[in-house]
């Protein structure tokens, strides 16, 4: 993999334009100005857990005797939760969004952009080619901040596309992500019981 496909790919898992609409419901009572503020942080922390997890995600996973196949169940079980989430809102969980407050670190930068699939694809950069893991963080720097800009102009993507469209690309995130999830889940359970 060279760092233009893995610049591409770490986008596709961070996922800014199936996050715009999540991102918008939860700061939707928050002040613009400090909306955006809140957008950098948490894009932020998410772009330094990712980070850590390029660097000592082995290390992390081995001192806590947790296996790839653990991972890969795990984060797929967590993935779909936040698919169904996306292809099914309820009322219920939209408002109790909108009066919890400010939002630190959960649900915004995990999982949300620093999500089972993103942490998962930097440790197997990592894994699979660690004499190029600058290359790598480099790569990582440059979704990050794509990101971020993509997410700093919500608004503006909402008034473009409108409540109708944000929610259309909302729910086809959702089935891509449900499918995800699915193979995440499926590959966990193969590398487990040794399936060819």
């Amino acid at each position: 993999m060279n760092i233009y496909s893995a610049i591409i790919t770490l986008i596709l898992v961070m996922d800014p334009l199936g996050n715009v609409p999540v991102f918008l419901s939860i700061l939707n009572k928050i002040d613009v100005k400090k909306r955006q503020y809140i957008i950098f942080r948490e894009t932020f922390i998410a772009f330094i857990i990712l980070l850590i997890f390029l660097f000592f995600g082995k290390y992390i996973l081995q001192s806590m005797n947790i296996s790839s196949p653990a991972l890969g169940i795990s984060g797929g079980m967590i993935l779909f939760l936040i698919a169904i989430k996306m292809i099914f809102p309820s009322e219920e969980h939209v408002t109790r969004s909108a009066h919890v407050g400010e939002p630190f670190i959960v649900p915004l930068a995990i999982p949300l952009v620093a999500g089972p699939s993103a942490l998962a694809f930097v440790m197997l950069l990592a894994n699979q080619d660690p004499r190029h893991i600058w290359l790598w963080a480099f790569a990582l720097l440059i979704a990050s901040l794509t990101t971020t800009v993509i997410l700093m102009f919500a608004n503006t993507l909402r008034k473009i596309l409108g409540d109708r469209g944000l929610t259309a690309i909302e729910r086809l995130m959702g089935m891509i992500l449900t499918t995800m999830a699915v193979q995440m889940f499926l590959t966990g359970l193969q590398e487990f019981f040794h399936f060819h």
